[in-house]
């Protein structure tokens, strides 16, 4: 692959060792340039606009902008901005929404360094990367009722330890209603009381504690 045709890749984390260590890899393949390094989602979505990166590496955990709002942001500046999740977290709720918000491949730090190049390749080409333990997390999420944004604000509130007379407050709604979501949110998780509901939550992903 000639210079013209180099892969440049940015890289999104807010780990300076870990940054480092990924643009060690990329820029010891001859087909790749790792050509810029942003530490948050803020800088990320910066200079993608700056560099218009062929591929763009994503941690979904970044301080001031989080890697699912960059992402979003970037693609919205761009259609076809080729992205890729590289993160920590597993969760079928993460998956989710990185894949939902645009991003055409996601990978686990523990991925081996051959995994990510060929990853990058595959993005590169307009194709999905999706490892198979991935895709099966996703299949189980799609799966899944969807909670609407009033029952994920009233399930973030019972995380935080929140009784129903607090969430009605907070909220601005009544005491009935927030039971009447309580209920929705029990059964569309599949559970039978509030800290189950919680526990579920953050296995899944959908809130963090």
């Amino acid at each position: 692959m000639s210079k013209a045709t180099t892969i440049r890749v940015l890289i999104a984390d807010d780990h300076a060792i870990f940054r480092q260590g990924l643009a060690t890899i990329i820029s010891r393949d001859p087909d790749m340039s790792a050509i810029a390094q942003a530490e948050n989602g803020f800088q990320a979505i910066a200079l993608f606009r700056q560099h218009q990166p062929d591929v763009t590496l994503m941690d979904l955990r970044m301080p001031e902008v989080e890697g699912v709002e960059a992402i979003t942001a970037i693609r919205a500046q761009s259609k076809s901005a080729r992205i890729i999740v590289l993160t920590t977290y597993d969760s079928d709720e993460d998956i989710y929404r990185g894949l939902q918000a645009g991003a055409k491949g996601y990978l686990l730090k523990e991925t081996e360094p051959d995994e990510l190049l060929n990853a990058i390749r595959t993005v590169h080409r307009g194709q999905q990367y999706i490892p198979p333990d991935v895709g099966a997390k996703l299949v189980q999420r799609l799966s899944n009722p969807e909670l609407s944004e009033r029952e994920l604000a009233v399930l973030r509130s019972m995380a935080q330890g929140m009784s129903n007379a607090d969430i009605a407050a907070a909220l601005i709604i009544g005491e009935g209603t927030v039971k009447s979501h309580v209920n929705r949110i029990l059964n569309k998780l599949d559970v039978s009381d509030r800290t189950q509901a919680v526990i579920v939550a953050v296995k899944r992903g959908i809130v963090n504690l």
